[in-house]
């Protein structure tokens, strides 16, 4: 190896060791990259002639997208024009930490999420299972043949072979089945492969971290998701810092709507429960919720509308779907008159913006608003009320960690592309 390819090869190892500590990044090695980074996630950097540098952060979790944050003046650095190199990055790897950049980095979750999901819910080929035919099935084409490797029986555990972005594509255009916590798992998969990109996604994640199977399964691996990689969890069941946070803060949460009796309530015990992550919130379902504190005041009305669903008569596998969500016509017309204004009085529960407008996406339902989800359960298991509750999760710490790596990690090895060969070289 020449004495220049050796300089080269130290000053690589020596950028990939940096960039697995977002904020040491700083100085004349890798000038910019924090900066850089600040205005990917939507900050306006400017520089001008002041003093001192000016932050005005805000809380654009509370914002519908970018454009409202800007509009409020929130994500704004104003740099003095005299300011080093050295200052401006240190300063820039501040902010990167900061909640307000946390928060402009969940407008890439949300759009990520939706991506992720609209891709999942159009593949015709990605089925449901039943429990007991295994957790993951490959149909004829096998695991391996669609980029997976079994390392549990009975479809209970799975990791990718050969290309991380390549195991999640089957899941988007390959013929597979999974139940709906295997749902889960893959749509929050599929959203960090949206985030990061192909090419980051295969190199940011070992395959023994995108695991997937039974959630049980999972503990025992490096699995992201729940495994020993997972880092630092956010536990938050019943929303209450998430509302408090603003409506961003919700953006690609997993979560599950559970069965509030015991088991021996179950008629359906494939759709004891229902699997989901959000996409999407209004800003009236974002006030709703931090008005209420969170999700336990909605366990209180899915019981209330649970205990009216209990006065009409059985509807039919669908029946409750088609009366209450599809609001078919018809069906109500055939109602008697005191069995309309029990009706009338759910639709008034149900017409709670947190109902209509929390988007989440269950497989095989695919995006559907919550409400959809507490009255299809009302036809599935009609003998128990359900309660809804956000899942652990780590979106904010690390993986936010890891994507702001993975993104200095890009911006290093750009800058040193970009070298000029007749530059001198002086990497000591």
């Amino acid at each position: 190896m020449t004495q220049r390819r050796r300089a080269l090869a130290r000053a690589g190892r020596r950028v990939a060791w940096l960039c697995m500590v977002p904020g040491l990044l700083s100085g004349n090695a890798l000038a910019g990259c924090n900066v850089e980074l600040l205005r990917e996630l939507g900050w306006q950097v400017q520089l001008g002639d002041r003093a001192q540098p000016e932050v005005a952060a805000g809380n654009p979790c509370q914002r519908g997208s970018l454009a409202q944050a800007h509009a409020q003046g929130e994500l704004q650095l104003r740099l003095p024009a005299g300011y080093d190199e050295d200052r401006r990055e240190q300063l820039a790897a501040r902010l990167l930490q900061q909640p307000a950049s946390r928060c402009a980095f969940a407008f890439k979750l949300g759009a990520a999420a939706r991506r992720a999901s609209a891709r999942l819910q159009t593949n015709p080929g990605y089925r449901f299972t039943a429990v007991q035919l295994g957790w993951i099935g490959f149909g004829a084409r096998g695991a391996k043949a669609q980029g997976w490797q079994r390392f549990r029986s009975f479809g209970r555990g799975y990791a990718p072979v050969a290309g991380n972005a390549r195991a999640l594509e089957a899941f988007y255009s390959g013929r597979v089945r999974s139940e709906c916590g295997v749902g889960r798992q893959v749509a929050q998969l599929a959203t960090l492969r949206e985030l990061f990109g192909d090419a980051a996604f295969d190199t940011a994640f070992t395959a023994g971290e995108l695991s997937i199977g039974t959630f049980l399964t999972l503990h025992d691996t490096e699995s992201i998701l729940l495994g020993s990689s997972a880092g630092e969890f956010f536990a938050d069941g019943k929303a209450v810092r998430t509302a408090a946070l603003g409506r961003q803060a919700f953006m690609a949460v997993p979560g599950f709507i559970a069965h509030v009796f015991d088991r021996q309530y179950l008629d359906d015990i494939n759709n004891q429960a229902e699997n989901f992550i959000i996409t999407d919130l209004s800003e009236a379902a974002a006030q709703a919720l931090a008005h209420r504190g969170g999700l336990t005041w909605y366990d209180a009305r899915n019981r209330q509308i649970w205990e009216l669903a209990r006065q009409l008569p059985p509807q039919g596998r669908r029946g409750f779907e088609r009366l209450l969500y599809e609001r078919d016509a018809a069906l109500r017309q055939a109602l008697p008159e005191p069995q309309r204004g029990i009706v009338a009085r759910i639709d008034s529960l149900l017409s709670d913006p947190v109902y209509r407008q929390l988007m989440v996406y269950v497989h095989r339902q695919g995006i559907k608003p919550l409400g959809y989800h507490v009255v299809r359960l009302l036809d599935r298991n009609p003998r128990t009320p359900f309660a809804i509750d956000l899942a652990l999760h780590n979106l904010h710490t690390t993986i936010y960690r890891r994507w702001l790596g993975s993104r200095l990690q890009a911006c290093a090895a750009a800058k040193a592309s970009s070298i000029k060969r007749d530059e001198p070289w002086n990497w000591e």
